[in-house]
Parts: structure tokens; sequence; C-alpha cells
């Protein structure tokens, strides 16, 4: 069985999603975030030494020696999916398998930094709400860039969902809440409401509890 360490509102809705979209079983662990600073909780060092979420155990993965752990979002993405012998993997067409490749990346090395730049700036009285305005104009290429790509495709990586898709999910969703993200980029915005539809993304959010972006 895999169990999903999952911290409220946090990337670790995407590891669950895939886990409904990929039929494998799982156990939810929810944390909550600390009210005052919103940080993961101390009990998830005790899950892996970084304290972050989302992590995840396999124990029928391990041999010996307890469950194997995983942890950041992309491994454990990569992980799962191998683990359900490539389904919502890389496609076969070369182009589309570029785009797969791309975006699974993308996600998190480019789109999410200046996002969570914002968030934080966003919590600093006086300079820091000044200094936001100096960061929208880096995420409006990102959104923009993002709008151009499904204008032409319908989803990240050519016709049907994969696991690219999952990765950009929780940016995008950030973005729509807090980042200018709304009706003037209308392929993103169906993009989303695409996703939030799905039958096994409806069921990712009951098993994980309340969550702010969907």
């Amino acid at each position: 069985m895999i169990v999903v360490h999952h911290l409220e509102n946090s990337r670790s809705q995407r590891v669950l999603w895939l886990l409904e979209e990929l039929r494998l079983p799982y156990e939810v662990k929810r944390y909550e975030r600390n009210k005052a600073t919103m940080l993961a909780p101390p009990e998830l060092r005790h899950v892996h030494p970084l304290g972050k979420s989302p992590v995840i155990e396999d124990d029928t993965a391990a041999a010996t020696g307890g469950p194997l752990v995983v942890a950041e979002t992309g491994a454990i993405v990569e992980y799962l999916v191998e683990k359900a012998d490539g389904r919502l993997g890389t496609p076969a067409h070369r182009r589309a398998a570029l785009h797969y490749r791309h975006f699974l990346h993308y996600a998190e090395g480019s789109l999410m930094p200046p996002l969570l730049v914002k968030l934080v700036l966003g919590r600093v009285p006086l300079l820091g709400k000044a200094a936001q305005k100096k960061i929208q104009p880096m995420i409006d290429v990102h959104l923009d860039y993002v709008e151009s790509h499904l204008a032409a495709n319908e989803w990240f990586a050519g016709n049907t969902l994969t696991a690219a898709d999952i990765m950009m999910s929780f940016p995008l969703e950030a973005a729509r809440s807090r980042a200018g993200l709304d009706a003037t980029r209308p392929h993103t915005i169906a993009w989303l409401d695409r996703i939030h539809a799905r039958p096994a993304y409806q069921a990712a959010l009951k098993a994980g509890g309340a969550y702010a972006y969907a």
C-alpha cells in the first residue's frame, strides 16, 4: 500500500490526483499547517528529514528495511508513472514527448519560483507589497507562455492527459488564486475547468480534504 503524507493546500494534492487517475491503491495521512507560520508541522520530519510534503511510503516496493520513501513531487510522479507501467507517462510521438518532459519539469523549475516569491512578499509589510509589483510582470511572461501553448494544445503534451498536466495543475491553480490568472487567458482557464471536472480529480479532493485552489 502507498501512504501519502499530505499537507493541506499544498503540492501533494497532485499526488492524490495522479493516484486516482492511475487507480493505484493508497492511504492518506493528512497534516495541518501551523496557523501562524503556515509551515508544515514538525511531525513530517519523522517521515523525511526535510519535513516537507508530499512524501510517499510504498511498502510494496521494499524487500527489507521498511517502506520505500520518496520525496519531491516530480520524483514521486515519475515513480508512480513507472509503477503503473508507464500510464500517463511519455507519449510515443516525439514532439509530444518533448512537451511532456518540458512541462513535467517546467512546473516546479520555472513557473513555481516567482509564484512562491510573490506569496512570501505578500506577507512582508509595506516593502513586500511594493516588491510584488515587480514580480508580477515576470509571472505574466509565464502565464502568457502557458496560454499560447494551450491555445494550440488541449493538454500540455498533446491530445491526451499526461503526468505533465498533473504537475502543471498546482502552479496554475495558485496563479488563479493569487497571481492574476483570469478570464483574459481563456485557454488556461478552460484547461483548469477540464481538470477540475475529471472524476479522478474530484475523488482526490474527497480523499485529501479541504483544498483552497479547486
